[in-house]
């Protein structure tokens, strides 16, 4: 989720919850980060979503954000261990950076690692975040460049990631910027004023927004597969790079699209 007012997540998150070994069947872990100004509230298992106690209190805890990522994991590479559950998150240009990955990248994707970020895991997906960030720090130094150059080599580093159509659907924040590529499925939606109902797919619970926001609340929700039934998603072009800020897109730019195998993540 990207907006541009601090927003609970509570209502998405319960549909969302529901897809990790209850309605689907990515059930090997999931986690989810909040951004709150500089600092990050972390929440990671490697239980099924719908099965962990973390997330019924994330569920019931209406954390407000600006950004928030949130995974469930289906492995294809890596153990099912706490070690390998999205989001991840490291340290860059003293902000914290979350990421999540689904897809993926092939067992032949080893990127070479000089030791400035090291995974901790051994997923593909840690794999690709730790060098994104390590080809971002030796580009651009100890300072943050300007959100145009910013955007330009993350497209770069996203085509070269994903040059042989590897299933590279990820999300990537800092707090200020909020990346979503596109490699084979994602959606997004676009809720601004006047607001209406809206009813999940996968539970039996639906919200009036025009009873808890205000005219000037603009929230940009992005998923795999749209989360309600009764709203009007954009179905992002495989092999998009989009770029959210304040609860819309800003920019875009073509990549390379993947090679859509089962719906898997890492």
């Amino acid at each position: 989720m990207n907006c541009n007012v601090p927003t609970d997540i509570c209502f998405s998150f319960t549909g969302f919850q529901a897809r990790g070994g209850l309605v689907d069947e990515h059930q090997d872990g999931w986690g989810i980060a909040f951004f709150e100004g500089k600092g990050v509230r972390q929440f990671i298992d490697s239980k099924a979503s719908a099965h962990s106690p973390i997330a019924e209190l994330v569920r019931n805890y209406p954390i407000h954000s600006k950004n928030v990522i949130s995974h469930i994991r289906k492995a294809t590479q890596g153990e099912v261990r706490l070690e390998n559950a999205h989001p991840f998150m490291r340290e860059l240009w003293g902000q914290y950076w979350i990421f999540a990955h689904n897809g993926d990248l092939g067992k032949e994707f080893k990127p070479k690692f000089d030791g400035t970020y090291l995974p901790v895991g051994n997923t593909d997906s840690e794999y690709a975040f730790c060098y994104f960030l390590q080809e971002l720090k030796k580009k651009f130094g100890t300072q943050a460049p300007p959100q145009g150059k910013l955007f330009d080599e993350i497209a770069r580093l996203t085509l070269e990631v994903a040059v042989n159509h590897a299933e590279f659907n990820f999300l990537l924040s800092n707090g200020d910027h909020f990346f979503a590529h596109c490699s084979t499925n994602l959606s997004y939606i676009v809720r601004r004023a006047p607001f209406t109902q809206a009813k999940l797919k996968d539970k039996d619970v639906q919200i009036d927004f025009g009873q808890v926001t205000t005219d000037k609340d603009q929230v940009a929700v992005i998923a795999t597969y749209p989360l309600t039934n009764n709203e009007t998603w954009t179905t992002m072009d495989r092999g998009t790079l989009c770029l959210f800020q304040e609860g819309d897109v800003v920019a875009q730019v073509k990549t390379v699209a993947g090679k859509e195998k089962d719906e898997c993540a890492n």
